[in-house]
């Protein structure tokens, strides 16, 4: 069977409302068990328990895949499941997975519940269990847990049991505020602001340029840095491939339906003029009448826009045609970019609109558009021929064919590259996830097997050998050491010249006599500085008033300058916002510490056990 790309489904989390969680959960656990997680060796159910509740196989393998499956879209990377726990991703879910049976397990010690009205609300709201007129369906109940494999009882028992886990973990964390002091603190601490001066520094302000290295110099800066000419580890793996690509300019092409083709988008070719704007809607004719009467006596938009409380962006329509605009499009459209026309109705009522730019009509003819037409339906061609021969090479290869084979009698394309884990490289095939994922994990041994590619492309490959890493030969790697030296003997002579810099500052020198100074007047922690390492404010926030200091990163070296510390606002709307968000986080923080304490002593109080071993099988039973 060919593999074919896939996005796992994400379990829900947080309040049993907002999702038929022990649907989903079932779901999943089903789909999970191609990989093995619900069916181990020797029947093992469990991989332990807090007091009397048990913690199942299923259940700590799926908060495994949704941990890792939140990671995965979070970071971009591609990491396998092993490499994830390896640095920690199994103590994390398993904590997870004992705190909620110790919260279950002392619901049940004190009789916590909820009654079944309260059961019955919650399955009710469930979009799982509507019907086409958007209430709940008794047959969509029943046959929705039917096809899940779960009976009513079963499913109302999971999710009362749920429901009480909410009650008791809201009834820990909840209600906790942080003390004003702290808050005080904290807020003097994150709104205290700087202003600084910033010298900058490039080759062009060394009083001498580096010099060209010779070949002796680069010979020895090899040699002192070989682990950065190395390369490294690598997977030989060969590979047989047939892509859209390779096959879609052999695909025939029919004038008629590139014809039709292009009628069908003619949206896309014959585009209106058009124009850029913003809207600002006010509640009645007079409000609008007024604002376009400041407007006309010298008030800006900008400022309009904030006296409704709203910003740019929040008004921003992007372009639209005049038809988009209704029964505003005529005035709209007869206003000059830079202008302000109204107040005119729309759909939200009445408004005045700026006219940010002017979009021209467009129109491609079908003679202009035919080629990129022609690829489009050549490649979706191409496409359909490779699915239509994916069973095909799955028998070959089932049947013993070599990936030469493949090539020769298949009329895929042979290949071998140097593959190296958790990188991708340069060439074609490296940019496809779903061969990325079979390149990390195929082993010595492995079978070919035809992966279907996510623009409907196939591959299948082999591993030959693992390449050790092994430094890249001084006449290979000349120009990448050059490189190399050149960079560590600029940023050397940088660091000279800043130093100089800095005593003739301390000595009573202006900054401004070096060359062009950056001034800052103010800036928060949580401030931006363009082109800057994210290291400088921090940098920055521990100067003392009056000193200079030499800050340096990769690729940058400047002196700073401290010319003065200013100590948080005191008052002020925006003072009153983050001392309100400092308090609000505080609060949840000490609610969070109160809930991990309480979950301990349970935890502590009922005793744990833990089955390692059934633990290390579920690890296992993942890919």
């Amino acid at each position: 069977m060919a593999k074919t790309p896939t996005e796992d489904g994400k379990r829900p989390r947080g309040k049993a409302q907002e999702a038929a969680v022990w649907i989903l959960m079932s779901m999943l656990i089903l789909g999970l068990g191609g990989f093995g997680v619900t069916n181990f060796s020797g029947g093992v159910s469990k991989i332990g328990s807090v007091g009397s509740t048990d913690i199942t196989t299923d259940d700590y393998a799926l908060a495994l895949r949704t941990r890792f499956n939140a990671i995965l879209q979070q970071s971009g990377q591609q990491v396998s499941m092993q490499q994830a726990i390896s640095v920690g991703l199994d103590k994390q879910v398993l904590q997870s997975v004992i705190n909620r049976a110790a919260l279950d397990n002392e619901a049940e010690r004190a009789g916590l519940s909820v009654g079944d009205e309260v059961v019955a609300a919650e399955i009710m709201k469930m979009d799982s269990f509507k019907g086409t007129s958007g209430a709940f369906d008794r047959e969509a109940y029943r046959f929705t847990l039917s096809r899940n494999r779960m009976t009513e009882a079963e499913f109302e028992t999971n999710l009362r049991r749920d429901i009480s886990r909410e009650l008791l973990q809201g009834a820990v964390g909840g209600g906790f505020a942080a003390p004003k002091p702290m808050t005080d603190t904290l807020y003097a601490w994150v709104a205290e602001r700087r202003g600084f001066s910033m010298l900058r520094l490039t080759e062009a302000d060394l009083t001498t340029p580096v010099a060209e290295p010779t070949d002796t110099d680069l010979k020895a800066h090899y040699d002192a840095h070989v682990d950065r000419f190395t390369r490294p580890e690598a997977k030989r793996i060969t590979f047989a491939s047939l892509l859209p690509e390779a096959i879609a300019k052999d695909q025939p092409v029919d004038e008629a339906a590139l014809k039709k083709l292009y009628e069908d988008r003619i949206a896309e070719f014959v585009v209106p003029e058009r124009r850029i704007v913003e809207r600002l809607v006010f509640p009645d004719q007079a409000s609008a009448e007024a604002a376009k009467a400041k407007l006309d006596a010298g008030t800006t938009f900008e400022a309009l826009v904030a006296e409704r409380g709203l910003t740019l962006d929040a008004i921003d329509q992007g372009d639209v045609s005049k038809a988009d605009l209704g029964a505003a499009g005529e005035a709209v459209f007869a206003t000059a970019e830079g202008g302000v026309a109204g107040p005119v109705e729309s759909d939200l009522g009445p408004a005045l609109y700026r006219v940010n730019g002017v979009l021209a009509a467009e129109e491609t003819s079908f003679e202009a558009a035919r080629e990129t037409l022609a690829a489009e339906m050549q490649t979706d061609a191409a496409r359909r021929a490779i699915g239509d021969r994916v069973e095909e090479i799955d028998d070959l290869l089932a049947g013993g064919a070599t990936l030469e084979d493949l090539s020769k009698d298949a009329g895929l394309a042979l290949a071998t590259l140097d593959y190296v884990p958790g990188q991708q490289g340069d060439s074609t095939i490296e940019g496809y996830p779903a061969f990325r994922s079979a390149a990390e994990a195929v082993q010595d041994g492995d079978f070919p097997e035809a992966i279907v590619l996510e623009d409907g492309g196939v591959v299948a490959l082999r591993l030959d050998e693992i390449v050790p890493a092994a430094p890249i030969p001084f006449d290979e790697a000349k120009e990448a050491v050059a490189e190399d030296w050149r960079k560590e003997a600029a940023a050397k002579a940088l660091s000279a010249r800043a130093a100089e810099i800095k005593t003739a500052l301390e000595g009573g020198a202006g900054i401004g006599s070096f060359g062009i100074v950056d001034v800052t007047p103010e800036t928060a922690r949580s401030g931006f500085v363009a082109d800057a390492p994210d290291s400088l404010l921090k940098d920055v926030f521990r100067m003392a008033e009056g000193t200079v200091q030499v800050i340096e990163a990769e690729g940058f070296t400047a002196v700073v300058q401290l010319d003065n510390i200013l100590p948080a606002a005191t008052d002020g709307e925006d003072a009153e916002a983050l001392k309100a968000s400092l308090e609000a986080q505080a609060g949840q923080a000490i609610s969070q510490d109160a809930f991990a304490a309480y979950t301990a002593a349970l935890t502590a109080e009922a005793g744990i056990t833990l089955d390692q071993a059934a633990i290390n099988a579920v690890h296992a039973s993942l890919p």
